[in-house]
């Protein structure tokens, strides 16, 4: 199962992440992507970079500790024929996104903050 944490990318970090993304379409709220976890950091997939291979992600812990990381590709297959490619960035913690497969993407309401 993946992490639950929901954070809101604050104003000058959104502007930022706009201008870097490859897509230029940057979401204002990130669920962490990681597996489940009690400590460390959180990673919010934020867009693509150029060049190939990297992408842009919100990185936060608490309230005030939050930035924006340009990180690699995790490289690790799913070990099947045809197998998923990890979604997260190298050296991540915990499972790979095809081992926590999660259907509820919906961010949370309004009023709970993320």
């Amino acid at each position: 199962m993946r992490c639950t944490h929901w954070r809101r990318v604050p104003p000058h970090l959104l502007c930022e992440a706009w201008e870097r993304a490859v897509s230029g379409c940057v979401d204002r709220v990130v669920r962490c992507q990681s597996a489940v976890h009690e400590s460390g950091p959180h990673h919010g997939f934020l867009d693509d970079l150029a060049p190939y291979g990297t992408a842009l992600w919100l990185r936060w812990s608490g309230a005030d500790d939050v930035a924006l990381a340009a990180l690699p590709d995790c490289p690790v297959v799913a070990p099947r024929p045809g197998g998923d490619a990890c979604c997260l960035f190298a050296g991540h913690g915990g499972a790979h996104t095809w081992e926590t497969l999660d259907v509820r993407r919906t961010p949370p309401d309004e009023g709970t903050p993320p």
